[in-house]
């Protein structure tokens, strides 16, 4: 499998921490949580393919996202790293914990479990297929396109954020091609090959529904030194809501 150079951004210095972010995201993403734990931390954020700007590639396995980030590990000369992963970029964090040979030494696993999901972004690919980018005349006329589709004016603030000009004209940086096309690939849970025994904390939001009770079997088959913590009236988006409630409960799972 040929691995992706994936664009990245290091902050502060200390035990290296890597950041992945999820589905329609970038690593600019986490700049709280950056700014937070670079203090004590070398923190580096990943833009995963297809998204940011990092290359983009029709194969959208977690497999080969997660051989993005080992190879990323490894050209940054780490043997051992802890790893924080988000929604999709959790599920590249489990693939890539339970290798052989891991290169993970403590994990976070923000709001996702590892299961297949039912469709959950419907309404969103709709809302981004609608714009027409060769048409396009500014941000706010695609916010309002995409408002026929997606109700959550803060979900369509941070699906804009992927929205940029290339040579004048209006382009988004995910492929999104590949993305709709290979989604039955996103949600399903990681091609996971053996159980991960280092430490790991799973972060629930209070309000979501990605981790659920009946979720619990899988999470101990694969993760059985697994904590959980639960931050309340949070959605999927935890990290972005409650952003120093959030970074409290990664520092402290760190430090323990």
């Amino acid at each position: 499998m040929s691995a992706l150079k994936l664009n990245y951004q290091i902050t502060g210095e200390g035990k290296p921490l890597v950041i992945i972010h999820g589905l329609f995201g970038m690593l600019q993403n986490w700049g709280a949580q950056t700014k937070a734990l670079s203090e004590e931390y070398q923190v580096i954020t990943v833009d995963l393919r297809n998204h940011g700007r990092s290359p983009h590639s029709d194969d959208v396995s977690y497999p080969a996202m997660a051989a993005d980030v080992r190879q990323l590990i490894a050209d940054l000369g780490f043997e051992k790293v802890d790893l924080l992963g988000h929604s999709m970029g959790g599920k590249v964090a489990m693939q890539l914990a339970c290798e052989p040979d891991t290169p993970i030494e403590r994990l976070i696993l923000a709001d996702i479990a590892p299961v297949d999901y039912p469709n959950h972004h419907s309404d969103v690919f709709a809302g981004l297929q609608a714009v027409d980018l060769a048409t396009l005349k500014s941000r706010g006329e695609a916010d309002k396109i995409m408002a026929e589709h997606i109700d959550d004016a803060s979900v369509r603030a941070f699906l804009l954020t992927n929205l940029y000009k290339n040579e004048g004209q209006f382009a988004w940086r995910i492929n999104l091609k590949a993305l709709v096309e290979h989604y039955d690939e996103i949600s399903c849970a990681p091609a996971m090959q053996q159980p991960y025994e280092g430490p790991t904390l799973f972060i629930k939001g209070g309000d979501s529904h990605y981790i659920l009770p009946k979720y619990q079997d899988a999470v101990l088959k694969w993760f059985p030194n697994a904590g959980y913590k639960v931050m309340p009236n949070v959605g999927h988006w935890l990290h972005a809501e409650k952003p120093d409630l959030f970074t409290s409960l990664v520092r402290r799972f760190l430090q323990g």
